[in-house]
């Protein structure tokens, strides 16, 4: 417990500062929002065609790991869809607010998960996160595109939109990329090397600030319903699934910690920008996200350590 506990610590912190930087001012919003931009389309991408490419992943359970987190975000989609009519009836949860729980249910945040398996486990644990980066990345936009579509009531997305949102995914080009990269052997030449090298170590810490500045406390007043069921189901249902999963795939030793730590992190901070852009209610979840990052603090150690 020590050890995961001095492994967040760092994490928090960044996300800390992140939040008392936006909250006083110190970084203006237009600011954060070329940070958050320059991060999500070049620092992180950056990361993963790095990791990925250069990893040797015949000595980490790809399939294990990757597939106990795709199992358990279908589950998890499963029962949050099939709970959509007792959800309306006992909360009067509407289809735009339905979409918020739905994603603050299933998301994740990469930028913490990245970090505290790096902080752990090194450049195997950077592996292993880039592994479920490549896994669950793709089917959590096919599944909250899907959501959106159907309950969210806002503009209809053709398919030529839908199909562009995947295209121009950071996470989803560049995990196509590494991985591209490592099946043919290709070597980038040093100078190259070096530069991706250069924007890859600034991802981890640029993340978590972007995370602390999106976080808004005012608006945790009069947390509801819909706040308690996506952090609950995200928090600890989530990574209570994955794990039972990726043990019965024989993963074992810090490879289920790494597995903990991608199902426990909080929902992701680009779930409010798919809200906003597709008829979700944005509201409620900027609410669910500050809500969770804030109980990760307590719930991450925890789960970590009795999963583990």
């Amino acid at each position: 417990m020590a050890a995961i506990i001095a492994s967040l610590v760092p994490v928090f912190l960044l996300i800390a500062t992140g939040w008392a930087s936006r909250a006083s001012g110190f970084v203006n919003d237009q600011c954060w929002s070329g940070i958050e931009r320059i991060t999500y389309v070049m620092f992180f991408p950056a990361l993963i065609v790095k990791t990925l490419s250069q990893a040797d992943l015949s000595t980490v359970p790809m399939t294990g790991v990757g597939g106990a987190l795709m199992i358990a975000i279908l589950l998890m989609s499963a029962l949050v869809l099939l709970s959509r009519p007792l959800l309306q009836r006992a909360f009067a949860i509407d289809g735009p607010s339905f979409t918020s729980v739905f994603q603050g249910a299933t998301r994740w945040n990469s930028f913490t998960g990245l970090a505290v398996a790096e902080s752990l486990f090194g450049q195997r644990g950077v592996t292993l996160m880039a592994v479920a980066i490549a896994a669950m990345v793709p089917l959590l936009n096919v599944l909250a595109i899907f959501v959106f579509v159907r309950f969210a009531g806002g503009p209809k997305q053709r398919w030529s939109q839908i199909l562009r949102t995947f295209a121009t995914n950071p996470f989803i080009w560049s995990c196509g990329i590494g991985l591209a990269m490592n099946a043919f052997g290709i070597v980038l030449p040093r100078p190259l090397s070096v530069f991706l090298d250069a924007l890859a170590s600034a991802a981890l810490a640029a993340g978590l600030l972007v995370v602390g500045a999106g976080l808004d406390i005012r608006r945790l007043a009069k947390p509801r319903a819909p706040h308690a069921i996506a952090s609950a189901l995200k928090l600890v249902a989530m990574p209570c699934i994955a794990v039972a999963l990726a043990r019965s795939f024989d993963v074992t030793g810090a490879d289920i910690t790494v597995t903990a730590i991608a199902a426990s992190v909080p929902s992701a901070s680009a779930a409010y920008v798919l809200a906003r852009q597709l008829g979700g209610n944005a509201a409620l979840m900027a609410e669910i996200l500050t809500l969770q990052t804030l109980f990760a603090m307590a719930s991450m150690p925890i789960m970590m350590t009795v999963l583990s």
